[in-house]
């Protein structure tokens, strides 16, 4: 069987070899007119399957087969077909793996020699159509897609490319190596080749892949950038033609510039200070540190006097003065024990018609809440109301408070 394969794959051969010319221009060109053979040469050729006619009437063009076979052999780049069925390419690692374990457990090594050097020929094939295909993407991104004429039409050639990517990757996701571990079992050719070889070479096209989508969505985002800049070119060139006496402002001494010409980056990025990050709290200190050294060592030192006898004498007399904003605060707290419900402070204070500014009465209500002692302040709860500073984040404004019985 394998002498007649060998004679066959001679014959093959010596076909392409002898008809060289022909097969190029039909190549080249896609098809082949059957002027261009004698009858008998075109006969030997559609017969040993290098061309075929796909109609009555047709022109002659190459078998798929030998034209993927130039397209690698000249690293053709218009070859733009990626083979993704990795579906196809497990089952039949499966079935020869089956087939080699039956042929073992019966005792059949020739066949099961047989059947491994053939699952050794598809592994090795599925490991060259995933790095052909690899090559065929670089071959398309280095040349940035020089075969086509339009920025268009690169476009689509690099969204092709990335479908082909894609299909890729979702291929090499189907791969499951705990099943061809199991498929494998315990014979080690099988592991050698189902697992070892195997994810060493699906480890790498990833990776690669990986680095190939990332190239394309590059050229793509390059490609979008000129086209959309092209665009507005073309369009400033015909404004300029139906307008032909348009002239340019002075765009920079308006006080809203367009964002056509507002192209320059701002000199300060917005920022907002926050005094109660605990991050700041080393540049805060640092900034102090500033401020104080620029002050006279001498204006914060104490006024030195000499020192005289003290002497012990009687103590005066004193009577604490009347506070009547602290009895306020005192009376407002009474009234919301008394009642019972939320007070604020502000509506209590335009009820009594308070002579004291809405600022000192609420620091006063606040500062009365934070000195009661502890076993009195938790029967009370202290609602601030107002809303947070638009520009420094941290910093919330307080507008009211209401008091209230815990």
């Amino acid at each position: 069987m394998s002498s007649n394969l060998h004679q066959a794959g001679v014959r093959f051969l010596r076909q392409l070899g002898r008809h060289a010319e022909p097969i190029m221009d039909a190549y080249l060109a896609g098809s082949l007119r059957d002027q261009a053979l004698e009858p008998a040469v075109q006969e030997r050729l559609v017969k040993d399957g290098i061309l075929y006619r796909p109609e009555p009437g047709a022109d002659l063009h190459l078998r798929r087969v030998v034209r993927a076979l130039l397209e690698e052999a000249l690293r053709d780049d218009r070859n733009r077909q990626i083979d993704a069925n990795t579906g196809s390419a497990l089952a039949t690692f499966k079935t020869l793996a089956a087939h080699y374990k039956e042929a073992r457990h019966q005792g059949d090594y020739a066949a099961a020699d047989a059947y491994l050097a053939d699952l050794k020929e598809h592994v090795y094939a599925f490991g060259e159509t995933l790095s052909h295909g690899i090559r065929v993407l670089w071959s398309r991104i280095n040349n940035e897609f020089g075969y086509v004429g339009t920025l268009t039409a690169k476009i689509r050639e690099n969204e092709l490319a990335q479908a082909q990517v894609s299909e890729l990757l979702a291929g090499l996701e189907m791969i499951s190596f705990e099943e061809l571990a199991d498929t494998a079992g315990d014979l080690r050719e099988l592991r050698r080749l189902l697992v070892t070889s195997l994810q060493r070479t699906v480890s790498a096209c990833s990776q690669e892949l990986s680095i190939v989508q990332g190239r394309l969505l590059e050229l793509l985002g390059r490609f979008r950038q000129i086209r959309g800049r092209t665009r507005l070119l073309k369009g400033w060139l015909l404004h300029m033609e139906q307008q032909a006496d348009y002239q340019v402002g002075n765009h920079a001494a308006h006080q809203n510039v367009p964002q056509l010409f507002n192209q320059a980056a701002a000199i300060l990025a917005p920022a907002a200070v926050d005094i109660h990050n605990p991050q700041h709290e080393g540049d805060l200190f640092a900034l102090l540190a500033q401020i104080r050294a620029l002050q006279p060592a001498d204006r914060f030192a104490p006024a030195q006097t000499e020192a005289g006898e003290f002497v012990l004498g009687e103590v005066e007399a004193f009577e604490i003065e009347h506070n009547p904003i602290r009895e306020a605060v005192s009376a407002y707290f009474c009234q919301v024990i008394d009642s019972g419900q939320p007070i604020s402070a502000l509506a209590w204070r335009a009820q009594h018609e308070l002579p004291w500014d809405a600022e000192s009465w609420l620091y006063q209500v606040i500062g009365g809440y934070e000195g009661l002692p502890e076993e009195q302040k938790r029967h009370f709860e202290l609602d601030p109301i107002g809303e947070a500073h638009p520009l420094y984040s941290g910093n919330f404004i307080v507008r009211d408070v209401r008091l209230w019985l815990a």
